[in-house]
């Protein structure tokens, strides 16, 4: 029961620290930049001047949708291997 309970106190910590950790994914080269937490929130996105063409509008689209799945995958991972960490002795 003892060790359930300092389990539960460490994923709570866990919790936290991934709250506070980040990951960036880029796309097209990095005109787009999404930067997310290890809890799936994104924390920021930028967009390059020369990514925006009026004219292509979808293209952008594309790029930000691209970023947005690489870093929900990065932060997945993050959470999966610091999860994995606590748990792995189980």
């Amino acid at each position: 029961m003892e060790q359930l309970q300092r389990i539960q106190a460490r994923m709570a910590e866990v919790q936290e620290e991934l709250a506070q950790a980040t990951v960036t994914a880029t796309a097209g080269g990095g005109v787009v930049t999404v930067v997310m937490n290890g809890q799936l929130a994104v924390q920021s996105v930028e967009i390059a001047p020369e990514a925006v063409d009026p004219e292509d509008i979808e293209m952008l689209q594309d790029l930000i949708l691209v970023a947005v799945n690489e870093a929900i995958e990065k932060s997945q991972k993050l959470a999966a291997q610091r999860m994995g960490e606590l748990t792995g002795g189980l």
